[in-house]
């Protein structure tokens, strides 16, 4: 008897010559470069560095694309941004030692937004490896430790047999639910060294699913066809498993209000009856959500920004979907399903009971979250923040619906998390994962390499963009459709805000203000300056012309009161 195990792919004559004769003139690096190809990638990230030289040689003898940043924590937004477009994993090349540190940053955005990125990074020759103190540049006592509490997994290579499989690995889990960034690296003399191995020819490194438990689904499926109020929080775990159409059908059937995390913006439809739209930072929401019977969460842990800072108290029963294991109940008791959220929203489907909640408009329902926004609106309305208000819609005006935008940690982007329609999945992105500065224009980077059938959009403070401002060469360079919007208030604003309230005054956060337009076209990026009355036409004037180009709105925005200190 023949056992699914036991079968063998035999190599055809044709393979087996070409295994017994590869090409001359190749080295680690050609490993590298040839099980990234046979992996199905087609773009790679990075920045060079005297270590890995063999790798970038070996890009030249490859069909991979190549995009260069002038900084590697951009280099890693960027992939972090290619990896969210196209559900890819993204591969990200780096030197060793201060090169590698400095995408740290990115790599834990990566890991807080589950981006898959595919980290691979030189070493130091493998004689000084050890821990020992040999005195080779860039060394470091253990690289790895820096990186292991940050990714996903780590794979290490220490001869050039290994390569192919450690990146295989690596690439499978970077892409198995949750996906996130992974790190690879490989001594400098492995890279260089000629290598006599075949051609890397395909590389097979499927990711697992990750399925709900049947007995789970039964129970979570009886609240939810007999709770009187039940509400659903969809977060980014919905979005990264491309499970929208999913939920709209569960929280119809079920006639439950949705409201979505930051991270999980244009997951559910914005106009909806059902919709909450994105409104966390607020107590009418917070209120609504804690008297649900039977809430559901679905793909968020229910985090600092998501909890209201950690405000929120449900009353009723929580059921909790979430592929990362250890957001699994980590902050409210709950029904905790470890599922891929796509996968679970189908096995729900299936189980509720027939005739659970026909679908159609549930008046009750539909007139609470009515209620819900309207009050929020009153609060909003309240504060006089018309200049806000206008300057976010004239952004929502001059977006193409299919145009992803990427924000900055700045005040706009604050008020798009909550008020900012999305109006598709998987079109905006931020840096509220783990928080850091400079997020927006490289990510665009990525967003523009990862679909060039459409114009980006990148949103940032005049302090957030200083992060970022040589990638204007990199736009340049590659000729990428984005457009950034710079909202310019001479300091890093939010953090000005903050002070203020929290002490009276503001220390530390006033910036010296560059002609951000000058500097715009000392890169050969067209720039304008614009005011909030011409924005929508400015915006929409850059977005509808092809390349880079930068739009500056001098102007002090303010941030809506917050109601957890209430």
């Amino acid at each position: 008897m023949t056992h699914d195990h036991d079968l063998v792919l035999r190599p055809t004559p044709a393979q087996t010559e070409a295994a017994l004769n590869p090409p001359p003139g190749r080295n680690g690096g050609d490993l590298v470069v040839e099980t990234l190809t046979g992996l199905g990638a087609t773009t790679v990230f990075g920045l060079p560095g005297q270590h890995a030289l063999g790798m970038f040689d070996a890009l030249r003898r490859s069909d991979l694309a190549y995009i260069g940043l002038r900084v590697e924590n951009n280099a890693g937004f960027a992939a972090d941004a290619y990896g969210r477009i196209t559900g890819e994993a993204a591969p990200l090349l780096l030197s060793t030692g201060p090169g590698a540190l400095t995408s740290l940053a990115a790599l834990q955005e990566a890991a807080a937004a589950s981006a898959p990125v595919l980290a691979i990074s030189s070493q130091i020759p493998s004689a000084g490896l050890g821990g020992g103190r040999h005195g080779y540049l860039h060394e470091l006592p253990d690289q790895q430790a820096s990186f292991r509490g940050v990714v996903k997994s780590v794979h290490t290579v220490r001869t050039q047999s290994q390569i192919p499989s450690a990146i295989a690995e690596a690439w499978e889990s970077a892409l198995t639910a949750p996906h996130g960034p992974v790190w690879v690296e490989i001594p400098q003399d492995v890279l260089l060294a000629e290598t006599s191995l075949p051609v890397v020819t395909a590389a097979d490194a499927a990711p697992h699913d990750l399925p709900p438990r049947p007995e789970l689904t039964a129970v979570a499926a009886h609240l939810l066809s007999t709770a009187a109020r039940p509400a659903i929080i969809a977060g980014g775990g919905v979005v990264r498993s491309d499970a929208s159409g999913k939920l709209r059908q569960l929280a119809e059937r079920l006639n439950a209000p949705v409201v979505t995390t930051f991270g999980g913006k244009g997951a559910f439809p914005w106009n909806h009856p059902l919709s909450l739209q994105s409104w966390l930072e607020d107590r009418h929401t917070t209120d609504f959500l804690e008297d649900a019977d039977v809430l559901l969460v679905v793909g968020s842990g229910l985090g600092e920004l998501s909890s209201n800072y950690y405000t929120f108290k449900p009353r009723g029963r929580v059921i909790q979907i979430e592929a990362d294991l250890g957001k699994l109940e980590s902050n409210h008791p709950a029904l905790g399903i470890h599922a891929d959220a796509r996968l679970a929203l189908s096995a729900l489907l299936e189980t509720l009971p027939e005739g659970t909640a026909p679908v159609r408009e549930d008046a009750e329902a539909a007139e609470r979250v009515r209620t819900v926004l309207d009050l929020v609106r009153e609060r909003i309305d309240a504060q006089e923040l018309t200049l806000e208000q206008r300057v976010l819609a004239a952004v929502r005006e001059a977006l193409p619906d299919r145009s992803a935008s990427f924000w900055d940690m700045t005040i706009l982007a604050y008020w798009a998390w909550s008020a900012f329609d999305a109006r598709r999945p998987n079109t905006m992105h931020s840096a509220q994962g783990a928080g850091g500065l400079g997020y927006a224009f490289p990510a665009a980077i990525g967003g523009a390499v990862a679909d060039p059938t459409h114009p980006v959009l990148a949103v940032s403070g005049d302090g957030g963009a200083l992060y970022s401002i040589a990638e204007l060469a990199t736009a340049r360079q590659h000729n990428l459709d984005v457009t950034w919007l710079i909202v310019d208030d001479g300091g890093y604003g939010i953090l000005r805000e903050y002070m203020t309230d929290a002490f009276g005054q503001s220390t530390a956060t006033e910036l010296s203000r560059p002609d951000y337009v000058a500097l715009a076209e000392s890169f050969g990026v067209p720039g304008v300056r614009t005011t909030p009355d011409t924005l929508a036409d400015d915006l929409a004037k850059s977005l509808a012309t092809p390349g880079p180009s930068v739009v500056v709105l001098p102007a002090l925005l303010r941030m809506f009161a917050p109601t957890h200190l209430d």
